[in-house]
């Protein structure tokens, strides 16, 4: 089979759900062909580790340790492979990688320009990344929305693209927005009109258009979309706001979507198979109603947490529960007095010192009133220092991100390998290898899955550059509290659990599970986190 290539692009505003566009596209086709997400990113940053959470939202860690965009988490999730780092292009890396080549001499005598060099660079980025990769289908999805300066040259480079492949191994798919103002009772089109002109005198000619909006489009909105588009209405499809992103391909499903897919790259797929399992687990009655709390320190942005919602989402699914997420931010002040209404918690990953004293006092309120908490990544660094605070007695007991002057009691401590460090880019502690003890919860949890490998080792993907100080490790170790999984090679603790006759559920993790965590396969310690609160 002749390699293809689906192209998605957006227009009015970010955040419509162009990654659902893509990842649909990828799941109607996942089942049959090898598929290859590629993100093209606007940004100057190599990277967006270093960029504020509050704007972009989190920070995805995939499986080689790389550190993307959180839309390459919902790739893997609707996809069901993993992704690699190459996958993730940023205008920075273009401009990178055109410096070093102007520098090593492949423009020699040439004046480097923005066209044909810098778009040549990202066709052929593109396609170095689909060969690396593999697969049968690449999936491109253009960051931004366009008219925006940040991506016009991506936008040549796939015009340039298209004009080099058959008509049936192409396919443009543009996702647009159709509002309804206020002050009228009316779909407007214009705003879609106005983007497919754009395109169209940028000489890109999209074959499918998706509409999104709160409701279906009318019929009236369709044929205007499909008139000013030159498209047939079949062409023309709707996503409107729905309870839960699963039920998204079921939605296109019915109207045709994967058999348009299906003639216009001129293949067939088999039917998803997943959407049946999708559906099944949609479907289950939900009898129970949770409430959990997400002790967050991003509120500016929900999407800093993307992937713990979305694990907490696939649990509900399992476990047929009606799960009310509370975001209790702890930069606004203390939130002790709204956990008593908490079925369970999590205290999520993050950086520096902001927050950090009502997030201890949180997790002291919630390990005294036995309500259910897992801890992920600082969290866990929080639960040892509000341990050895409250519980060992050492009230100075910090951590050096928090004090750089904290020191003897600096129960949570600089990573070894990073005391030395200038430059901080790509540096922290990413994918690795933990070893549960076999006589704790943690252990026999993940042995009832298939993630728990010969030797009792557990494979997941963190982000962090400071640890429990080895120092206090042993000191730590106490009759409630216990170490219950280390790292194999520098034995830097991983897991903490306490005793289930002192807590139903008090355990700490420095990995991210929530970033492996899938709809039909939830990641085993929120999976726990839930049922512990249904004892």
């Amino acid at each position: 089979m002749r390699k293809k290539y689906v192209v998605v692009t957006g227009w009015v505003i970010s955040g419509i759900g162009k990654w659902v566009t893509t990842a649909c596209a990828g799941f109607f086709l996942a089942e049959r062909f090898g598929v290859t997400p590629i993100k093209l990113d606007g940004y100057l940053n190599i990277d967006p580790w270093t960029m504020n959470p509050f704007e972009h939202g989190e920070v995805f860690v995939l499986a080689d340790g790389a550190e993307v965009d959180m839309d390459f988490g919902h790739y893997e999730r609707f996809l069901w492979n993993e992704s690699m780092g190459v996958q993730s292009i940023s205008m920075g890396k273009i401009y990178a990688g055109i410096l070093e080549k102007e520098r090593r001499g492949d423009f020699l005598w040439k004046t480097v320009q923005m066209i044909p060099h810098v778009t040549d660079h990202i066709c052929e980025r593109i396609e170095q990344v689909f060969s690396q990769v593999g697969g049968d289908v690449c999936l491109i999805e253009v960051g931004g929305t366009v008219g925006d300066i940040e991506v016009e040259l991506y936008l040549e480079a796939i015009r340039q693209m298209k004009r080099h492949k058959r008509k049936e191994d192409f396919i443009h798919i543009h996702l647009t927005y159709v509002p309804i103002p206020g002050w009228v009772d009316e779909q407007k089109t214009k705003p879609t009109q106005q983007s497919i002109n754009l395109l169209q005198s940028k000489w890109l000619f999209p074959e499918i258009i998706i509409a999104r909006w709160k409701e279906e489009l009318t019929q009236e909105s369709r044929e205007k979309i499909a008139l000013f588009s030159n498209l047939r209405e079949e062409r023309v499809f709707s996503i409107p706001d729905v309870a839960s992103v699963y039920t998204i391909p079921s939605i296109l499903e019915k109207q045709s979507f994967d058999s348009l897919l299906e003639g216009k790259l001129n293949t067939w797929f088999e039917k998803a198979r997943k959407t049946q399992i999708w559906e099944e687990l949609l479907s289950k009655e939900k009898k129970t109603k949770m409430t959990v709390g997400i002790i967050w320190k991003y509120m500016a942005l929900e999407d800093s947490y993307s992937s713990v919602v979305a694990a907490l989402e696939h649990v509900s699914m399992q476990l047929g529960l009606d799960i009310e997420i509370l975001f209790l931010d702890t930069r606004e002040g203390d939130v002790v007095e709204q956990l008593s209404a908490l079925d369970a918690c999590i205290i999520p990953g993050g950086f520096w010192n902001t927050g950090i004293e009502n997030m201890l006092s949180t997790i002291r309120y919630v390990r005294e009133n036995k309500i259910p908490c897992l801890g992920i990544c600082l969290g866990m660094q929080l639960m040892i220092i509000e341990f050895c605070r409250n519980i060992l007695n050492i009230p100075r007991a910090n951590s050096l991100e928090f004090d750089e002057h904290c020191h003897p009691y600096d129960v949570i401590t600089l990573l070894e390998d990073q005391k030395e460090l200038i430059q901080l880019w790509g540096t922290m502690r990413l994918w690795k290898q933990s070893t549960l003890l076999d006589d704790w919860q943690i252990y026999n949890l993940y042995k009832k899955t298939s993630r728990l490998q010969k030797g009792a080792q557990i494979y997941e993907r963190f982000r962090h550059r400071y640890e429990v100080n080895p120092l206090y490790a042993d000191k730590i170790e106490h009759a409630w509290l216990k170490i219950s999984g280390r790292s194999k090679r520098q034995q830097i603790v991983q897991c903490i659990e306490m005793d289930p006759s002192i807590h139903p559920y008090f355990v700490g993790t420095q990995a991210h599970p929530e970033l492996t965590s899938r709809l039909e396969d939830p990641a085993p310690l929120f999976l726990w986190l839930m049922e512990s609160t249904m004892k």
